[in-house]
């Protein structure tokens, strides 16, 4: 049973932001402060990537655990209320996360995804980074 009438449900998962949430602006801090470059939302590709990387050829989504069902993670749980309603909704955005992914590929761009979890450790997070633009891993001066 849902703890929230439908009024207030209603209001709260509209209040859910599709672009600048928390894990997107933390990624998009470190990758700035790596100095990588990049442009926000370009329209013009499938799917509006999150953070497109020109020089790279990298479309980088920044999936919620939640909306994309992120396999194994304690985020993506199962609403208990209108079960096949949700299961529906998984179902079709993770049917057009794979078409998007498969269109940008076709247009020559490399697809990454950095699910909501991952964002809140900023060390793996910055090992992810680094790993995936080949960039030297951070040293610590004494």
């Amino acid at each position: 049973m849902d703890r929230l009438d439908s009024t207030a449900r209603s209001a709260l998962m509209r209040a859910v932001r599709r672009k600048d949430t928390t894990p997107e602006l933390r990624v998009r801090r470190l990758a700035h402060r790596l100095g990588l470059r990049f442009r926000l939302h370009r329209h013009d590709l499938p799917g509006t990537p999150d953070l497109v990387f020109p020089r790279w050829h990298i479309a980088l989504f920044v999936h919620g655990c939640f909306w994309h069902r992120h396999s194994g993670c304690r985020y993506a749980t199962m609403p208990a209320t209108r079960r096949e309603f949700w299961e529906a909704k998984f179902t079709a955005n993770q049917a057009r996360d794979c078409r998007q992914a498969e269109r940008l590929g076709s247009l020559g761009w490399r697809v990454v995804v950095v699910w909501e979890c991952e964002t809140r450790t900023s060390p793996a997070l910055e090992a992810r980074l680094r790993a995936l633009f080949a960039l030297p891993s951070a040293t610590r001066e004494s």
